[in-house]
């Protein structure tokens, strides 16, 4: 029994010395590991500042502070995720840790989709900062939204609208699909569509219709003002309206003085008026006539 129970304490006795000594041969790697992971976690907060500082010059200047918090938020985390993989590294627990993360492969495709479109407005919002395409101020046209730009975040653009709602486009759809910016233009061209029957006088509407826009106070470059038809449907033919707005006037009063205007002298000339089919405002060009009913 005796030599029974001594050979269960040499046993346990080897065992400790094996941990012992493999212990004693890791402690270095361990202190360096230690001291390299407390580096990044110390460190983290003035590498992550002085990398958005380095970054936020390819972003508008006019950011908000929870946009800047957010990013040096992430720069953070990247910084302590590589203190994470160094410190494993030098103490030898690396490939543990990658065989646990290719434990989490499924888990990660899951992930990757659920975050898919996340991580594309992220990248979009950054892609639109460094292209400044636009900036906070601007009056922009996104699909069927326009309005002010009030704030380019990392996830969303906000616009404040026409009716002065807020409206938040995700960074992806802006990236991925045109857009205006009407501000880019230092001045603005309106163009003004009516229908008139075929059996009116369409010479006197014409010249009616000119008077009136090179009477407008806030109208520009009155020599390229004119009005044109373009086209003839069903019986009706459509004027079009062209003429250049000066630059610090106000787009809305100037559109709907030029429409109550001609309107008055279209009456006043007894020149029937059917429907106005569009109002549209671009920076030269006109738009093609499928597209101008936004």
């Amino acid at each position: 029994m005796e030599k029974i129970g001594h050979s269960y304490i040499d046993v346990i006795y080897r065992v400790l010395e094996s941990w012992y000594m493999r212990f004693a041969e890791l402690t270095p790697k361990l202190i360096v590991g230690i001291l390299v992971f407390s580096f990044f976690l110390i460190t983290s907060k003035y590498l992550s500042i002085g990398a958005v500082k380095l970054f936020h010059k390819f972003f508008p200047k006019s950011q908000k502070e929870s946009s800047l918090v957010t990013l040096i938020s992430i720069f953070r985390f990247l910084i302590m995720l590589m203190g994470t993989f160094i410190a494993l590294e030098i103490m030898g627990f690396s490939g543990f840790l990658w065989k646990f993360i290719g434990s989490l492969g499924v888990a990660g495709v899951i992930a990757g989709v659920a975050l898919k479109d996340l991580v594309s407005s992220i990248f979009s919002g950054m892609l639109i900062g460094i292209d400044k395409a636009f900036k906070i101020g601007d009056y922009i046209t996104i699909g069927a939204h326009s309005g002010t730009v009030q704030e380019i975040g990392f996830l969303t653009t906000k616009l404040i609208t026409d009716d002065g709602k807020k409206a938040y486009i995700p960074n992806q759809v802006i990236f991925n699909a045109p857009f205006y910016n009407i501000t880019a233009s230092p001045q603005r061209r309106i163009i003004l569509n009516f229908e008139i029957p075929a059996d009116e006088d369409i010479s006197k509407a014409q010249k009616g219709m000119l008077d009136v826009i090179k009477n407008l106070d806030s109208v520009d470059r009155l020599d390229t003002s004119e009005v044109i038809l373009t086209d003839l449907k069903q019986g009706n033919f459509n004027l079009q309206a062209k003429f250049w707005m000066k630059v610090g006037a106000s787009m809305v009063q100037l559109k709907s003085e030029a429409y109550l205007k001609i309107k008055e002298r279209l009456d006043a000339d007894h020149i029937q008026l059917v429907t106005p089919t569009s109002i549209s405002i671009t920076n030269g060009e006109p738009l093609p006539i499928e597209n101008q009913n936004q």
